[in-house]
């Protein structure tokens, strides 16, 4: 959102409980060499936080109350992942039972821990980690590398999650004159395990925030894949101040958006609506009442593909995002990835895609297809660089690889259709 009045809320918790302790070492994400900086004598460094699933997650928690248990329930029906919990705040009871409920669903957490000193956070196994900030201007972050460097001492291992302002904050707001400044600084001097950032586009006949969405995240693939980091980003997922309420196919367009520029976390913003008089219409995933809004279905749709793409997606580095717009030439566009070209019948409209190039760890290469277009299906005929018989898919209905399948197969060439802003993962050898 413009003001972020409500994602600061998280900023002003945090800061009251801001860790005091002396800045204990150089960013841990520097390429190793702020590490020896210290000399033979210095600590060896703790353990750093490793991601083990696909983060599925989202903004603003439900509470805590006598439907405890079934909001729980709820949630992992939907096949969420992980939640960002501040229903708790710093009350060590509820805390407890909010990480007992995530353990008991098989979801992680990272929990707002606002007034416990870092040596009494929780170490619950549901744990993931700590909610320390959000959208820190760049004269935050050398306290915030003093917070990250005491998490780390005093739990090793966790996440000290802090999320950043998304491409169109103001410099005043950011502290830099850029946003790839912004960011840059903030991997070197806080040295963070995630990469974390909101960006709510607009989806309007008279105003696209799409490619402003993909510039943003453009600029977190750049500087996770520099630090050796994942990252993951906040979509927007109901209606407030110039935003209008995302249909199910707008919704599909941000997440595999974020896939196919290497995201290992997708954040709902927001899952419960938030009590505040910049939401007048409501219209989370649950709404006030606690009663399911339309967004549930339609999360819990697409959250049932990402769960068999995310174990794929955990394996894969991004190596080229590739933009096919309906002016250029698909070949030309293509040229070095696993797609040799994409062509299209004559009544379709023009070519427009977004491909994601990348490595899986085993050796061999993936690639993501995705319809650029949030309103109408897709029908490209797709012309793979290895032979069909050795390319396979991602079945995001049932897991595993199955083989490329062609889905016109009166035409000529390997035809896939597309939902509106869907994506589609292929497998195939090494070059």
């Amino acid at each position: 959102m413009d003001s972020h009045s409500t994602r600061g809320l998280f900023g002003r918790l945090a800061a009251a409980a801001a860790v005091a302790l002396l800045l204990s070492g150089m960013c841990p994400g520097c390429a190793g060499t702020a590490r020896g900086a210290h000399g033979a004598d210095a600590a060896p460094p703790s353990p750093r936080f490793e991601q083990d699933r696909f983060a599925v997650g989202f903004w603003v928690d439900p509470p805590l109350d006598d439907r405890a248990e079934e909001r729980y329930q709820e949630i992992a029906d939907a096949h969420f992942t992980m939640i960002i919990g501040s229903a708790a705040g710093a009350d060590r009871k509820a805390l407890e039972r909010q990480l007992a409920l995530c353990r008991k669903h098989d979801l992680k957490a990272v929990v707002f821990a606002s007034g416990i000193a870092p040596g009494e956070l929780p170490e619950d196994p549901a744990c993931w980690g700590y909610a320390l900030r959000d959208e820190p201007g760049a004269a935050d972050f050398p306290g915030l590398r003093e917070q990250v460097d005491a998490v780390r001492r005093a739990r090793p291992g966790r996440l000290a999650y802090i999320n950043l302002f998304p491409n169109y904050a103001t410099p005043k707001q950011l502290g830099t004159p850029t946003y790839d400044e912004h960011v840059a600084r903030f991997v070197a001097e806080v040295g963070v395990d995630v990469l974390s950032m909101d960006h709510y586009p607009v989806f309007k006949p008279d105003g696209d925030g799409r490619d402003g969405y993909c510039e943003n995240l453009a600029v977190m693939r750049k500087y996770a894949l520099q630090a050796g980091i994942p990252f993951w980003n906040f979509f927007n997922t109901m209606p407030y101040g110039p935003q209008t309420d995302p249909t199910e196919d707008q919704l599909r367009w941000q997440i595999y958006a974020s896939l196919t520029y290497g995201a290992r976390g997708v954040l709902y913003f927001c899952y419960y609506t938030p009590v505040s008089p910049e939401f007048p219409k409501g219209g989370a995933i649950i709404a006030r009442d606690g009663q399911r809004t339309r967004h549930y279905g339609q999360a819990q749709r697409i959250n049932a593909q990402l769960k068999h793409l995310g174990p794929v997606l955990m394996r894969l580095t991004s190596t080229e995002v590739r933009r096919v717009t309906p002016g250029d030439d698909p070949a030309e566009a293509l040229k070095g990835t696993p797609l040799r070209t994409i062509t299209r019948d004559a009544v379709d409209p023009p070519n427009d895609y977004l491909v994601g190039a990348f490595t899986h760890e085993d050796g061999r290469r993936a690639v993501m297809l995705m319809n650029y277009r949030h309103a109408l299906t897709a029908w490209p005929t797709v012309e793979f660089d290895a032979p069909a018989e050795q390319v396979t898919e991602v079945d995001k209905n049932a897991g595993g690889e199955i083989p490329v399948r062609d889905e016109s197969p009166e035409m000529p060439g390997i035809q896939v259709s597309l939902d509106a802003g869907e994506g589609r993962l292929f497998l195939m050898p090494p070059r």
